[in-house]
């Protein structure tokens, strides 16, 4: 027969509750606001970009890609000053056509996420 100290038995106690107390997922990180919204046709040959994400940013390791309509590719530079769970940038000198801006994003939770926003900067 085993018998139990308060203290190994508080040991016990607290190792069974703290399996109980539910821990914060890791998820990826999501976009919760985009300019341009996907599908956008613009007027303007110079596009404000503004993603916001459902968590903290690695921006360092994170990057916004601009693929134009003849398939080419431009990376656009990040705003360094923008908040902790946003990309910010600038694209310039755009001219007709369909474009695609591809972001790759490294959450804090360690998770690479990607995608791409369709737009059109009209004729």
């Amino acid at each position: 027969m085993q018998v139990f100290t308060s203290r190994g038995l508080a040991v016990i106690l607290l190792a069974a509750c703290s399996m109980l107390v539910p821990s914060p997922a890791g998820a990826h990180a999501i976009i919760i606001a985009a300019a341009p919204v996907p599908g956008a046709v613009l007027p303007a040959a110079t596009l404000p970009v503004r993603l916001r994400f459902n968590s903290r940013l690695d921006l360092a390791r994170s990057r916004l890609t601009l693929i134009c309509p003849d398939a080419s590719t431009k990376t656009l530079p990040l705003d360094a000053s923008a908040g902790p769970d946003m990309l910010v940038a600038q694209a310039t000198g755009l001219a007709p056509g369909q474009y695609r801006l591809r972001w790759q994003v490294l959450g804090v939770d360690g998770h690479i996420t990607r995608g791409d926003i369709p737009f059109e900067v009209a004729r």
